[in-house]
């Protein structure tokens, strides 16, 4: 790319960044795009509505989940070197595990964790400080964690198996996670602006979340960071220009850029094949170690988001074509729109690549009246509904969740349209709000009645009415 086309490319992201930005209502943007071995960024808008400062490349923004990608690389490299096993039982790095089902606690591998088929609910909300002993604190909580299946069985997302994947780190290194990260990734990589502690943070520019109230308007989120406790799975901070460096990782060799051999390339390679399939998911196809794995208009990405407390990320790498795209905004739920239709401009602006939602089926009354009706799991709870126009999902945590957290909650997403999609009619997409995107199915037992719902990689099982 010349001098030229460099300049129009910055030109049009930055114009483009800007529209969605204004039209999303995000207080503060930042996306950073790889593509013909040029990096360019743009960003819009301000830190904070309270307080704010003009966000830039180098503006710290809480990533959530896609913290999970630089745990898993991390346990890849102990894997290189002979210091942990794939296929090992996570006992044996964590042998003070103990959790709801023996058996289930003797069964689980460290790959189990890694591609979320632990059979593990979610999460546990609970807060063990913030005191180098918090990991291991959170760990010895999981024994209140809900198991929804045998390990192995299938995938279902867990922020929970992450966390115990930190203390396997912690155990097999005899250092905290976050300096375990800072020396297997940070520093080699020469990713100075990502960092977990709140005193490393606040020293920089960095983004606030924002949610909207009743009435529709922003006010800045608190609190701003997770317990670090749950750092493994989403605790990290980082900024467009370093996250982007991350992604340019993957797309190599797992050399780094002096040439040091980070990770054996099979391996760096290994963990975007897919090794569990997922049905019916916006996510991706299934999962490769840690990544979702999702064809889009006949090319293969690699991919993960995350959300924190008003502050979203998403990460979309497409390694035939050596390119990569990151997009951060610091508003929800208004946030994960922006992020998305960034991620879709940049691959149809730089690639020609087209993503775009699957269409739904005509409204079927007597087919929606299978699916109405209340499910949930181990923190949040789903209310499928009909009316005269079609199915609405509303999406809640439970009361008992937000009462229990010390911290404020993202609000719940309202009733919002929802239909069915071609095929066997038990996959779905939302079509309007704050969900808007994604997809899942409804799942049935061996009679054929509806027993429960994927959404977003997780499940949600059906609560029996009262007169079941």
């Amino acid at each position: 790319m010349n001098a030229v086309s460099t300049e129009k490319s910055q030109a049009e992201l930055a114009e483009f960044v800007g529209q969605a930005a204004t039209k999303f209502g995000v207080p503060g943007v930042s996306v950073g795009v790889w593509a013909d071995g040029v990096e360019t960024f743009a960003s819009h808008g301000v830190t904070s509505l309270d307080n704010p400062l003009p966000v830039d490349r180098d503006t710290l923004f809480q990533v959530g989940s896609a913290t999970k990608t630089f745990t898993a690389v991390a346990l890849m490299r102990l894997v290189a070197d002979g210091r942990v096993e794939l296929d090992a039982p996570v006992r044996r790095y964590v042998p003070e595990l103990v959790l709801a089902d023996e058996k289930t606690a003797d069964e689980i591998t460290v790959l189990n964790l890694l591609n979320h088929t632990s059979g593990l609910g979610w999460n546990i909300i609970v807060d063990t400080g913030d005191g180098d002993d918090a990991l291991a604190a959170f760990v010895a909580k999981m024994a209140e964690l809900e198991i929804i299946g045998e390990p192995g069985a299938r995938a279902s997302y867990s922020q929970a198996a992450y966390n115990l994947l930190g203390r396997v780190l912690e155990n097999v290194m005899g250092l905290t996670y976050e300096q375990a990260i800072a020396s297997l990734l940070f520093e080699p990589l020469g990713l100075s602006n990502s960092f977990f502690g709140t005193a490393d943070v606040m020293t920089r520019r960095f983004a606030v979340g924002h949610n909207s109230d009743e009435d529709g308007n922003l006010a800045v989120a608190k609190e701003w960071r997770l317990a670090r406790g749950n750092n493994p799975g989403g605790g990290l901070a980082s900024s467009a220009a370093d996250v982007l460096s991350w992604a340019r990782f993957q797309l190599g060799d797992g050399r780094t850029e002096v040439g040091e051999q980070l990770l054996p390339t099979e391996l760096l390679h290994r963990m975007r094949e897919q090794t569990v399939e997922l049905r019916g998911s916006n996510l991706g196809d299934g999962f490769g170690i840690c990544w979702f794995l999702r064809e889009v208009d006949g090319v293969r990405t690699i991919e993960h988001g995350g959300s924190a407390n008003g502050q979203f990320c998403e990460l979309l790498i497409v390694p035939e074509r050596n390119f990569a795209v990151v997009a951060m905004a610091n508003a929800g739920p208004a946030g994960i729109a922006f992020n998305r239709s960034a991620v879709r401009w940049a691959l149809e602006h730089y690639l020609g690549v087209v993503d775009k939602d699957p269409e739904p089926l005509p409204y079927d009354e007597a087919r929606a009246r299978e699916v109405v009706g209340s499910y949930d799991n181990d923190a949040m709870a789903l209310t499928v509904a009909m009316d005269r126009a079609g199915l609405t999902m509303a999406a809640t945590i439970k009361p008992e969740i937000r009462e229990a957290a010390d911290f404020e909650m993202p609000a719940d997403y309202e009733s919002a349209a929802m239909g069915l999609l071609p095929g066997d009619g038990d996959e779905f997409i939302v079509t309007a709000g704050g969900l808007q995107g994604q997809r899942g199915f409804f799942s049935r037992d061996a009679s054929g009645a509806v027993v429960g719902i994927d959404l977003g990689g997780r499940i949600f099982n059906r609560v029996p009415t009262a007169s079941a």
